[in-house]
């Protein structure tokens, strides 16, 4: 049995679609169209990513904490903290810095302490008229905090990065019967 080739060789049935919106919120869902429209034309990195970003689901896309983005925004003046989702308050920091924050949405409390220390919220639809390709900004992320997280590769460590000392096993169950016994424990024995 043949294979159908079209003309330009490739299988028939075979499409290259672009990513499919699955989000059902409308803000979402323009703001996808109007990054998607600024990848294409500008040809920008910054576009291409927040358009990546945007089609994350919610898992992918975790909450940042004030503090963080104030951790990296340090020496960083005159330009704009950029994040694909939520912002939230971290009442350790004491005192917020004046900074730009561009995001998805922030909680009230989060919006009323960086405008009170004299800084700017933002939305993607401003930030697209006063960068459309991404200049003076900064594109931060969430930290992914997924419990599955916790079994998954290599901790990082500066004695011996491939060590698996840090990375949680899957075990049946926590107690004195499972998974703490030679091989587990460095005073029975040998250490795996």
């Amino acid at each position: 049995m043949g294979i159908d080739l079209k003309a330009g060789g490739r299988r028939v049935g075979h499409t290259t679609s672009a990513m499919k919106i699955k989000t059902e919120n409308p803000y979402t869902r323009l703001l996808i169209k109007l990054y998607s429209f600024l990848a294409r034309r500008t040809e920008s990195a910054f576009c291409k990513t927040v358009l990546k970003r945007l089609h994350q689901s919610r898992v992918n896309a975790p909450p940042i904490a004030l503090s963080r983005i104030a951790k990296f925004m340090t020496d960083k003046d005159g330009k704009t903290a950029v994040i694909v989702s939520k912002v939230t308050d971290d009442v350790r920091l004491l005192e917020v810095p004046k900074m730009t924050v561009c995001a998805l949405g922030f909680t009230a409390t989060a919006k009323a302490r960086i405008l009170a220390a004299g800084g700017k919220t933002m939305t993607f639809d401003e930030l697209a008229l006063a960068a459309p390709k991404g200049t003076n900004t900064v594109l931060l992320r969430g930290p992914k905090s997924r419990e599955a997280l916790r079994h998954f590769g290599h901790r990082t460590s500066v004695s011996n990065p491939h060590t698996h000392d840090g990375v949680a096993p899957h075990v049946r169950s926590k107690g004195r019967k499972f998974e703490k016994a030679r091989g587990r424990r460095r005073s029975n024995g040998f250490k795996v």
